[in-house]
């Protein structure tokens, strides 16, 4: 495993670093009194180590926000948001969605792209107990209108271009009462509403009257959101997590940044507004829950885009004084071999981070000699609600293979493929996780929910290692998953939709390399004897019935069945050599 560990060749650690173990760190920040200090509560009837001084609830976060007053949160094109107009609109809508008759453990959906409305939704809800279902924008009619109708949706609130994949299917979603739709510039048939009517534009929050938030009785653990992860067997299932879970990441967020202070031997910083241009979608736990709840807490600034485009990420980061941005490799990979970054300053960089989606080693080192940069990543899923651990600055250079060590409230151990030993040091096994950021389970899935969730432990499905200092290393996924850009693939779903083509009977779909996004999707079919099929139209077959990411970029025609081992499974590892 030395060849694992070892830092980047150009990169040598500074002198007498690191001043303090992760042990070390740990205690100093940990102790009584420190606002990372540690407690044990009962979870479910499992005792678990949590943060002391995190938000009991999103309603008590939002109250803290709050306190930013006219401080900018929120920044879209010509939009630009304060903390205390977003709280006005935030209580605004809060109060009018229990006017529609919200009530506390009621699914409230929200599906739109990166807009200012989506934080203000996304507290409203939360906030008055309602559970916030946030979809995949990039989902299509079949996908969004599965999610509404496996969450029980009553109440949804959407962007124009998702409202309009959505109208033909209302007959499909009975529970749907209500829907809320922003951004749309002609006229609405009935049930669907103007957002803008209850709460107005963004640059018009301001004017809103100054109100507060329902009073609603929220415990910690109650049920907060519902975050879907693709499915293994074809559909999605609905990761249903807590209060505690989701604001547990602005205590992990902070002390990631604090250990590696004081691994160097600094001391902490005074605080700071900070600048983010947030390029991950919001449906993701990596920008809502890593991102947004650090943000908020803080009391820092988020920069939203209409879409990824370099040279506007540039002119932003320019204008705005960008600190940090990232999220995927791909986003780093641009900003540094763009041919017009000479053009720009962007010597406001300090750090760019990335996680869920593999990334060459080297990448680190292009980030730190490029921009001056500190580069991070870090490790966790949908059912971790984003944040279990972080490699950052220092100890990323050091160990740029590494996804970090677990962040303190978190425990990782490595297990046998069967679940009933721990394995050793530098052994490969089934990584599992618990902390209070681990899900409650998959809604309406028990059965799912009892295989994955064990006794406070979430089994991952990826298989790693932990080095001597309690570093992890992902060897190899032990599902069946594509992991493109961020975004999660599972090959049985694209598969099934493959089957379902009258000319296949055969079909495996594996990941190729790329450099940038680092897999992409690519499959391997065998048509019935009498039956034709191109590429372009199976992967047209795709596109109709799944997201635009999920389509095979490749397919290739086998005229033989697939390979399989004794026991019937398709060998992909043999498949993935034809591309």
């Amino acid at each position: 495993m030395d060849s694992q560990t070892a830092s980047l060749d150009n990169w040598s650690p500074p002198e007498n670093w690191p001043v303090k173990s992760l042990d070390e760190v740990r205690e100093l920040l940990c102790a009584q009194g420190m606002p990372f200090e540690m407690e044990m509560v009962d979870i479910d009837g499992v005792p678990t180590r949590v943060w002391k001084n995190a938000h009991p609830s999103l309603a008590a976060m939002a109250e803290h926000a709050r306190g930013h007053g006219d401080a900018e949160f929120l920044i879209y094109q010509d939009e630009r948001v304060t903390y205390a107009d977003w709280y006005k609109a935030v209580a605004t809508l809060g109060v009018h969605l229990q006017s529609l008759g919200v009530e506390k453990g009621d699914r409230v959906a929200l599906a739109m792209r990166n807009l200012p409305e989506w934080p203000v939704i996304f507290f409203a809800a939360a906030s008055i107990g309602a559970i916030v279902v946030p979809l995949n924008a990039w989902w299509t009619d079949q996908e969004l209108t599965f999610g509404l109708v496996n969450s029980g949706t009553s109440v949804l609130l959407c962007d124009y271009e998702r409202w309009n994949r959505i109208e033909p299917h209302l007959e499909e979603i009975p529970e749907l009462r209500h829907i809320l739709v922003s951004r749309e510039t002609g006229d609405l048939a009935a049930p669907a509403k103007m957002l803008e009517a209850v709460i107005g534009t963004p640059n018009g929050y301001k004017d809103l009257p100054d109100v507060d938030l329902p009073k609603v009785d929220i415990a910690p653990d109650d049920n907060a959101t519902i975050f879907y992860t693709s499915g293994t067997t074809g559909q999605p299932k609905g990761a249903l997590g807590s209060h505690r879970n989701i604001t547990s990441n602005a205590v992990t967020s902070a002390y990631a940044a604090a250990q590696s202070y004081v691994r160097r031997g600094e001391a902490l910083p005074e605080p700071k507004q900070r600048v983010g241009l947030t390029v991950v979608p919001m449906f993701h736990c990596t920008a809502c829950s890593a991102g947004m709840m650090i943000t908020v807490h803080a009391g820092h600034k988020m920069i939203f885009m209409h879409k990824w485009e370099t040279v506007e990420a540039m002119r932003i980061i320019e204008r705005e004084k960008v600190n940090s941005t990232g999220g995927v490799p791909f986003i780093a990979w641009q900003l540094i071999e763009h041919p017009q970054r000479a053009n720009f300053d962007l010597s406001s960089l300090e750090s760019i981070g990335y996680g869920g989606a593999p990334s060459a080693p080297e990448l680190a080192q292009k980030i730190y000699d490029n921009f001056g940069a500190l580069p991070s990543n870090g490790w966790g899923m949908t059912e971790t609600m984003a944040t279990v651990t972080t490699n950052l600055a220092e100890d990323y250079l050091n160990k740029p293979k590494s996804c970090g060590p677990a962040m303190a409230a978190a425990d990782l151990k490595i297990m046998t493929e069967e679940g009933d030993r721990e394995l050793p040091i530098g052994d490969v096994g089934e990584l599992w996780a618990r902390g209070p950021m681990i899900v409650k389970g998959y809604w309406n899935r028990p059965e799912a929910t009892a295989e994955t969730f064990v006794n406070g432990w979430v089994r991952t499905g990826d298989l790693a290692y932990l080095d001597e200092e309690g570093f992890c290393y992902i060897a190899d996924r032990a599902k069946d998953m594509i992991i493109r850009g961020g975004e999660n693939i599972y090959s049985s779903e694209v598969e099934n939709v493959l089957y379902d083509h009258p000319a296949v009977i055969d079909a495996a779909l594996v990941g190729i390399d790329h450099r940038t996004l680092g897999e992409e999707p690519a499959a391997v079919v065998h048509l019935s004897a009498n039956k034709t099929a191109t590429e372009q139209e199976l992967q047209d077959w795709v596109r109709e019935r799944l997201a635009a990411f999920k389509v095979p970029v490749k397919i290739l025609f086998s005229a033989d069945t697939l390979p399989r081992n004794a026991n019937g499974k398709i060998m992909k590892r043999d498949l993935k050599d034809l591309f």
